[in-house]
């Protein structure tokens, strides 16, 4: 059996940006090192091509009757700019108390270790386990997963074949509680560009005759929003389904203490539409974000111009049964109807993925054809979260986004069994990610425990 601790420092030391053509190398010794690993605990590999970066299917065959699940994960992870402000190298991996730094440590190189970790502990356990286990790990998912449709096509069959999926991409509360995650945002997401003269112009010659394209961007963005914090788009909400009775029964079992959280942000107020708290806007409400905004001269000093062009990026986030296509479309037509005279208004369409909502066992609206085996793995990783943790795990939804968990369950008719292993504090996304070795640990634990008991049936 191997270190996961060791084997997770080699996984995080390269950089595989997948964004990042110059990543090339990391994302070659990324994938090339998962495939080995797989192979060392006995599996098939088969490393998929495509047009970006491969996607590797690893394969444990046995008995057709033995339960079979998909472990799924991605070995790419975000750029880590800014490099300045990390506290220690962002791909060389450092452990500091209880956590290991480094860029995808949590997302998702860590999580994904861990249940490569219980597999082979579980193996080592009882070489003749009576499971059938694949895992699909992709390269590209920080990138909006834009292969993934096409292997879908690809392997459809061979996912039919499969009873669940299994992944740890999500997120705990706090390092003493689990949440088993029965939700995920969709998305959607695009970039505007508004353009006025042709060239910059100086803003003492030209200024006052016509209308800066900065000016009217923000116009429009300020317009997306109504001052109590909804989106001021028509439609925009139509589709929202209402937040079921056992799902808020679930989120009072959280707690949460706003003051605290208001705290860990570093905000002194929260801007939360009428009718929910905090807590229950990050996991049950769409929103329409600004992610990012520019036009104009952004160096030292001053340049006293009037810019040609200006642009914003914007995502939406999206709940069951808002559809992701339609959403942009009528983000879209607000725009265009609220871009004034005298600039040019163009979009740059970015990627999208549906919202997933699964309904664990034993639940008022629990689907009476849900499959016995799902049930069963919901039941063994509940019991074994109860044991190692000790405490039960809650289920909720969560506010971000896994766009192909949602794809396979269209495609395949598969369901996901979500086990959350990053925290707050780990800074996804973000400088000076980390993860919780402790969480490392618990979890491997949780995930082997679950395999033998969804072997015994």
């Amino acid at each position: 059996m191997f270190d996961p601790v060791e084997k997770l420092k080699e996984f995080i030391r390269f950089p595989s940006v997948s964004t990042d053509p110059s990543s090339g190398a990391g994302m070659r010794g990324a994938q090339t090192f998962v495939s080995s690993l797989l192979t060392s605990i006995g599996f098939s590999v088969e490393v998929v091509p495509t047009e970006l970066h491969p996607i590797i299917w690893a394969q444990r065959e046995g008995n057709p009757a033995w339960p079979h699940l998909v472990i799924y994960g991605h070995y790419d992870v975000q750029p880590a700019d800014p490099l300045n402000l990390w506290k220690t190298p962002a791909f060389e991996p450092t452990i500091i108390g209880n956590r290991i730094y480094g860029r995808g440590a949590a997302d998702n190189k860590g999580p994904l270790l861990t249940n490569i970790a219980a597999v082979a502990k579980a193996l080592e356990d009882d070489p003749q386990l009576p499971l059938r286990i694949t895992f699909l790990i992709e390269g590209e998912e920080e990138m909006g997963s834009p292969s993934f449709p096409k292997f879908l096509e690809r392997y459809a069959d061979k996912l039919r074949a499969a009873d669940f999926v299994y992944l740890s991409d999500t997120g705990l509360p706090n390092e003493n509680q689990v949440v088993i995650t029965a939700g995920l945002r969709g998305l959607a997401l695009f970039d505007v560009h508004i353009t006025g003269a042709k060239s910059d112009l100086h803003s003492g010659l030209h200024g006052g005759v016509l209308l800066n394209p900065i000016q009217a961007l923000s116009e429009i963005l300020a317009s997306l929003h109504t001052p109590d914090g909804r989106v001021n788009v028509p439609g925009f909400y139509d589709a929202v389904l209402d937040v079921e009775s056992w799902e808020r029964d679930e989120l009072k079992k959280l707690g949460g203490d706003e003051q605290r959280y208001a705290e860990f942000l570093g905000i002194e107020a929260f801007h939360v539409a009428p009718g929910f708290s905090p807590f229950e806007a990050v996991r049950f409400q769409p929103t329409l974000e600004f992610n990012g905004i520019g036009g104009g001269y952004q160096g030292e000093g001053t340049k006293t111009v009037i810019p040609s062009k200006a642009f914003a990026k914007i995502s939406c986030r999206l709940v069951p049964n808002q559809q992701p296509e339609l959403i942009k479309q009528l983000v879209m037509a607000t725009i265009r109807a609220r871009t004034p005279k005298g600039v040019k208004l163009e979009f740059v369409d970015q990627h999208k993925g549906d919202p997933y909502v699964v309904v664990p066992p034993d639940r008022a609206n629990t689907p009476a054809n849900q499959s016995p085996i799902l049930a069963r793995a919901f039941r063994a990783t509940h019991a074994a979260i109860a044991e190692v943790w000790g405490r039960p795990p809650i289920y909720l939804r969560e506010g971000g986004s896994v766009p192909i968990i949602a794809e396979i369950k269209r495609v395949t008719g598969l369901d996901s069994v979500m086990l959350g292993l990053f925290l707050p504090e780990d800074n996804l996304h973000a400088p000076n990610e980390s993860f919780n070795l402790d969480v490392m640990r618990k979890g491997t634990e949780t995930t082997r425990r679950m395999l033998h008991a969804l072997a015994r049936g």
